[in-house]
């Protein structure tokens, strides 16, 4: 049950860390970035319903939710000397990768 909470927690705060990286790269043009936190946003709100209400797919979601979670991280960590939100977009998506890898192996 921790583990589960655990994920769903990273997930949301992935989310909304997304959210506010999507803001400041719209307004200073990093295409990329803002395209990789859509997909990460949506991926990890997905996971975070999968998880919360114990979806039979919820396995292959945490997959791909680390997966674009670890993309989206290597993109903001690009910007990260540049802007607070990359930051800690980058290092709030690492760590959801994680947890999602780990529910994903199990």
């Amino acid at each position: 049950m921790k583990e589960s909470q655990n994920c769903i927690d990273a997930c949301l705060k992935c989310v909304i860390t997304c959210e506010r990286c999507i803001i400041d790269c719209l307004h200073s043009g990093n295409k990329e970035c803002v395209l990789l936190c859509h997909d990460c946003a949506d991926i990890c709100a997905l996971c975070a319903r999968f998880e919360a209400r114990g979806s039979q797919f919820a396995k292959e979601v945490h997959k791909l939710c680390a997966m674009v979670c670890d993309l989206c991280s290597a993109e903001c960590q690009k910007h990260a000397a540049h802007h607070d939100s990359c930051k800690e977009c980058a290092e709030t998506c690492k760590k959801c990768a994680e947890i999602c890898r780990i529910l994903a192996e199990k």
